[in-house]
């Protein structure tokens, strides 16, 4: 305990002496302002095209790219073959004299630099593991997948572009990317024509990977077996051209995925007659490719209370038997999409229902929500995709805006999760229940789990990045990072206990503090831990922000801003920056600092806590407390033990040498104390003597910043009466020293001890100094037992011996 002097400030003023001055000692440190501004520094400098508000300015313009295209399915040789024509507008003020194109299939032929540069345990795909000097071996599915790769026929096959009248282009290859020389041009507010013809081998998913690609099923007593193909980055699709960086023309290496311009889409599909084909955009011709039963059902389903089945289970598994050799062609529309993609297979369940929305005059009042699955995907699909596909929409639509488009699509096959506009696909492993040996199904919880996320997750990016139109390949958290924050709140709004794989504040606490990461403002080809960099830590960063930081109302406000100003447009971090602050009202370049430009982590300490009691100047009082603290102080071991073992003092024994000094020690009031007390009390203002009547504590705080991010410091105080009191301290507390601080606390109540981050909201990695005074750390102990089971090659090989001999014998 510390007992505390009430100084008045007159009386203050009227004793204050003049120290003999000084020089001033000039002090040189590592100061660290984490609260300097990025504005002009770090950020970029506003203009006509970009706000400093964070909003499109008023010589905002982006590009028009409209695609009409046809395309074959070579099922048997496992090729696409495609025409495309392609209209491309300038709104930019520049003009142009060539265009540049993503040939992102190239990424697989097997010199490209996506392929050539992969490395052993590097960011991409490991090809074994080395330990000590040498490698210790290679998984067969990294050799094969390598010895693919090596196979010709993968990439573009470019086999011709011509201008509106027929006539040859010339173009130029660069690895992952097209350069197309235009013979005039191209002044602002023009538009030219042009036509490619090209095709390419289809990779096997399973064992290449991509993003696309095709998977074949056995044939079992319930199925025909047969394959499902999902087609993505599948034509040459017009690189970005944008206000802040000109031609977006890097390579694709695998990771860093699309920047693309919006559109208007029509594709002609033709497929195996006994194809289902889904795809971005509208379905024209139902009359052609559907059954008058589907067709009903299809329009049956706009209105239903829950999924209704376009084609059936035993319809699916009609068809996957029966083959044909005739072909259809399914056509698609699709209006101001970014990309197009689709999916087709004779082994595909379809269910549908229409989810009503208030589309506010800029979305459609009705969305069909729709899934395509195999029969070795249920029960969980038919029970769990197109309800999570609603529900997707539910939740966005609150935190961003209407679901734009008219279809949300979500497509069981063999890639794991991907997003396109109005398609998904999440299949692999997701949703697929085990079979045992007697052919009897089950699923795990993670199963379960998994398949709701990941579509939760892939629906969720037909907001963030195919409406709010992000640069993928330069910064992936502004796509990955910002739909796994609204994931997460889906997820947890889905059913109660749903345990998220990332968003929760302790989950990155690990990642942040560990040593091999970077800032999450690094572009996309040279993250290392890329899901906890790109997607779990801006994803917490986030829910830190929404729920310790601004608050649910002003980071909502903010959020849908942000939203609603880029929707169709395209943003960059800093544009999201300055909205979030310009919308809040909230000076936040300190967290933008601390968890998107640093690796520090967040792990403040509560060093220390210090209780004050004023001092009442009453001596009854004050000479009582003093020589209660003299007693404890000056009380040594000796007379301790003295006492025990009835050691009786001298002076007590012989009463004739005790004195006045004997009955009263220093701590004894006298009349002068007394009456000085009580003419020092007459003289008070009542204020004063309110304080010293009063049980006011005052708690000195100590903190240290151990991790380097500053934030917000969080304390739950608890009384000696059992009571509470949380309180929030704004991170601005650490302005002056981002290394230490101190805190004061007043109180009427008497306090037993105090939390640090007791909501554990703040992803503070070390929560062992969290607590004042500490506490005891539990932990479970696994109780070890000895084993001994030896193996020998007899046994292996079921040879034994008598006791006679050690000669073998087989069992």
């Amino acid at each position: 305990m510390r007992t505390l002097n009430i100084i008045a400030l007159a009386a203050a003023a009227a004793t204050f002496n003049v120290a003999v001055a000084q020089p001033v000692q000039q002090t040189v440190n590592d100061w660290r302002d984490a609260f300097r501004q990025l504005e002009d520094e770090d950020w970029p400098s506003p203009n006509r095209e970009r706000r400093a508000t964070g909003a499109p300015g008023p010589d905002y313009w982006q590009q028009q790219v409209d695609y009409d295209i046809d395309i074959r399915l070579d099922e048997e040789a496992r090729h696409l073959f495609g025409t495309e024509t392609v209209t491309y507008t300038n709104n930019a003020p520049d003009t142009l004299d060539f265009l540049w194109f993503l040939l992102d299939q190239n990424r697989f032929r097997p010199d490209s630099i996506a392929v050539m540069t992969e490395t052993v345990g590097g960011g991409g795909r490991s090809a074994g593991r080395v330990g000590g000097d040498f490698p210790d071996g290679m998984s067969a599915s990294s050799l094969r997948r390598r010895q693919m790769l090596n196979e010709d026929g993968y990439g573009f096959n470019i086999t011709g572009v011509t201008d509106a009248n027929g006539e040859p282009m010339d173009f130029t290859i660069v690895d992952t990317l097209l350069r197309l020389d235009l013979d005039d041009v191209l002044e602002t507010g023009d538009s030219v024509t042009f036509t490619i013809e090209w095709d390419y081998r289809l990779v096997e998913t399973q064992v290449i990977g991509g993003r696309a690609g095709w998977e074949c099923f056995e044939e079992t007593e319930d199925t025909g077996g047969d394959c499902i193909y999902q087609i993505a980055q599948w034509f040459p699709r017009a690189a970005v051209f944008s206000d802040y960086e000109g031609w977006h023309n890097k390579a694709f290496l695998g990771r860093g995925e699309f920047a693309l311009e919006f559109g208007d889409y029509d594709v002609s599909i033709r497929v195996p007659q006994d194809f289902i084909v889904s795809a971005t955009g509208v379905l024209q011709n139902p009359e052609e490719v559907l059954t008058e039963p589907q067709r009903a059902r299809l329009d049956e389903a706009r209105t239903a209370d829950g999924p209704v089945f376009i084609v059936t289970p035993a319809e699916a598994r009609a068809n996957e038997r029966r083959g044909t050799r005739s072909m259809a062609t399914w056509e698609f529309r699709a209006e101001n999409v970014r990309d197009f993609a689709w999916a087709g297979s004779r082994k595909f369940i379809w269910d549908a229902v229409g989810v009503e929305q208030d589309g506010m005059g800029q979305a459609p009042d009705l969305v069909m929500a729709m899934s395509f699955y195999p029969n070795e995907s249920e029960p969980l699909w038919s029970t769990f995709s197109t309800r999570a596909v609603e529900h997707t929409l539910d939740v966005y639509n609150d935190f961003a805006f209407p679901y734009p488009y008219p279809v949300a699509q979500s497509i069981a096959g063999p890639q794991g999760g991907m997003e396109y506009p109005m398609i998904t696909f999440n299949g692999g492993s997701y949703g697929r229940p085990m079979v045992d040996d007697d052919g009897n199904l089950s699923y795990s919880l993670g199963a379960k789990r998994g398949l709701i996320g990941v579509i939760i997750h892939e629906i969720g990016h037909i907001y963030f990045p195919m409406v709010v139109n992000t640069d993928e390949r330069q910064w992936t958290w502004m796509d990955e990072g910002i739909n796994t924050f609204l994931q997460f709140q889906a997820e947890q709004q889905w059913e109660e206990g749903f345990r998220s794989r990332r968003g929760d504040p302790d989950l990155i606490a690990g990642y942040m503090a560990s040593s091999n990461q970077m800032p999450i403002m690094t572009q996309s080809d040279s993250i290392v831990q890329f899901g906890s960099n790109a997607y779990g830590k801006p994803a917490t960063a986030l829910v830190v922000l929404r729920e310790t930081v601004l608050g649910r109302e002003l980071f909502d406000d903010a959020f849908r801003a942000y939203s609603e100003r880029w929707r169709f447009r395209r943003p960059t971090p800093y544009d999201f920056f300055r909205t979030m602050e310009e919308v809040s009202g909230v000076d936040l370049d300190w967290f933008w600092r601390g968890w998107f430009y640093s690796t520090d982590h967040v792990d403040i300490s509560l060093d220390r806590v210090i209780e004050g009691t004023f001092d009442t100047e009453d001596p009854a009082i004050e000479n009582l407390l003093e020589r209660a603290d003299d007693t404890e102080f000056r009380e040594n071991l000796t007379p301790q033990r003295n006492a025990a073992e009835g050691i009786v003092t001298y002076a007590e024994r012989n009463p004739e040498v005790q004195d006045f000094y004997s009955r009263n020690d220093p701590f004894t009031v006298t009349e002068r104390e007394r009456e000085a007390y009580e003419t020092a009390r007459e003289r008070m203002e009542d204020w004063e003597a309110e304080i010293l009547d009063s049980d006011t504590r005052v708690y000195y705080l100590d903190f240290t910043n151990q991790g380097g991010v500053v934030m917000p410091i969080i304390l739950e105080f608890t009384f000696a009466d059992g009571s509470t009191d949380l309180v929030r301290i704004p991170a601005e507390v650490w302005r002056y020293d981002p290394q230490n601080v101190t805190w004061t606390y007043v109180t009427d109540r008497q306090v037993v001890s105090v939390e640090l981050d007791p909501l554990r909201e703040t992803a503070d990695a070390d929560r062992t100094d969290n607590y004042y005074p500490p506490r005891i750390e539990p932990t479970r102990l696994e109780l070890y037992r000895s084993s001994s089971n030896p193996s020998s090659m007899m046994d292996d090989m079921d040879q034994r011996v008598t006791r006679d001999s050690v000669r073998t014998r087989p069992e």
